[in-house]
């Protein structure tokens, strides 16, 4: 039997995961917040800062595929056919993929301004 300390440590190691895919993939400024204790939305926001189309869609597609083969499926997907965003929903995690612009507009680090930031290898290059 799975237990809920292990399930959750699981969406952690996912959630860093995908920031360590966002970092492989020159995302820009990526952060891992910890909504845990804020919303039952979701655990964890990745946000990350690509500077094209391009960047955006390989940090979302490879962030897909590492997933998918750690058995973490992605339930939905919106903002792919748009040039400045993506935004991926495995449950637990939320990765959102912006242009400079689009992130500055949503503001998420000060709109979720009480979440802890995680942690992980990325940080110190910030």
């Amino acid at each position: 039997m799975i237990s809920t300390t292990d399930i959750s440590q699981r969406t952690l190691d996912n959630a860093i995961e995908i920031a360590r895919v966002c970092d492989a993939y020159r995302g820009r400024d990526t952060l891992v917040l910890d909504l845990t204790g804020i919303t039952p939305i979701c655990d964890y926001f990745v946000i990350t800062t690509g500077t094209n189309r391009r960047q955006i869609h390989a940090i979302a597609d490879e962030v897909n595929r590492v997933l998918k083969e750690s058995g973490s499926a992605r339930k939905g997907r919106e903002g792919y056919d748009e040039s400045s965003w993506v935004v991926q929903d495995y449950g637990d995690i939320v990765l959102h993929v912006f242009t400079p612009e689009t992130r500055s507009l949503y503001d998420l680090e000060n709109l979720w301004g009480d979440a802890p930031h995680v942690p992980w290898d990325g940080d110190s290059a910030e």
